[in-house]
């Protein structure tokens, strides 16, 4: 049998998938152990026991200053930023599409403006945001909206465009206002494809956050990253980020369940 056709069965699937886990893991604590044996103060590749303190010691212990939980207020700063950012540049990205892709008259102005935004690199005008909005939350929300609505709107928009003309015809023969056309027919096309997308970005939304945190907070995951690694504090910086990885995925794992829970159909209208 040719390699092209052969699929592994639900146990060899679930193998292949923690296979570069575990050697990853392992080629890690392989050189961990070697560096901690030649220099036991080496902070490079902190040994799984550093880690670990450090996480109880973030996590699980009372912060004498504020008198919280370090690791927890961290992430429950960042993840009220980025839910702010992507919620907002959801709507602003599903109505800019929906105007670009189905109006004409919006489409003129409105396409080759995104197409522009869309080339801007979001952290090159950072310094302009937090002149224009200060130093505060609105700065580093503004930063994931800018950053990723006309990814967004474009994307829409070229799926507002491969709706059939037949069926917008067909709609508007039978008394389809405009407003009715767009919540009837386009929203529905739309709304899947929206999820889709945002699962899309998610990456870089995660970027323009901790980028934003890194320069500009007092709290946050980016924040505690760039604060501890003055002090080469590799037992922080590595669960921190194993910790974003790993919100990052549950967040593109809810949207997949929420496309396949809300428009089943969606699957198999591409199948």
């Amino acid at each position: 049998m040719r390699l092209i056709n052969r699929h592994p069965d639900r146990g060899g699937r679930l193998l292949l998938i923690l296979l570069p886990f575990v050697l990853l893991l392992t080629l890690y604590f392989i050189g961990s152990a070697a560096r901690l044996t030649d220099n036991p103060n080496d902070k490079l590749l902190p040994s799984a026991v550093q880690m670990a303190d450090a996480v109880e010691r973030l996590a699980f212990t009372e912060d004498q200053r504020s008198g919280g939980y370090l690791f927890w207020q961290d992430t429950a700063s960042s993840l009220q930023r980025l839910g702010l950012g992507i919620g907002i540049a959801a709507l602003a990205g599903l109505c800019l599409g929906v105007l670009a892709g189905i109006l004409p008259l919006f489409r003129a102005p409105l396409s080759p403006l995104l197409t522009v935004l869309s080339m801007v690199p979001p952290l090159a005008i950072l310094p302009i945001l937090f002149i224009v909005f200060g130093l505060g939350e609105l700065s580093k929300v503004m930063l994931i909206v800018i950053g990723i609505t006309p990814v967004l709107a474009r994307d829409l928009e070229q799926r507002a465009r491969e709706i059939p003309p037949e069926i917008l015809i067909k709609a508007q023969t039978l008394g389809a206002s405009t407003w009715t056309l767009i919540l009837r027919v386009v929203l529905p096309q739309l709304l899947p494809r929206l999820l889709i997308a945002l699962r899309l970005v998610l990456g870089s939304a995660w970027l323009f956050l901790i980028a934003a945190e890194a320069i500009a907070s007092t709290d946050g995951l980016g924040y505690r990253i760039f604060l501890v690694r003055r002090y080469m504090a590799m037992d922080v910086i590595l669960p921190y980020v194993v910790w974003i990885t790993l919100l990052a995925w549950l967040m593109d794992l809810g949207l997949r369940r929420m496309t396949q829970l809300a428009f089943p159909w969606f699957e198999g209208s591409k199948a």
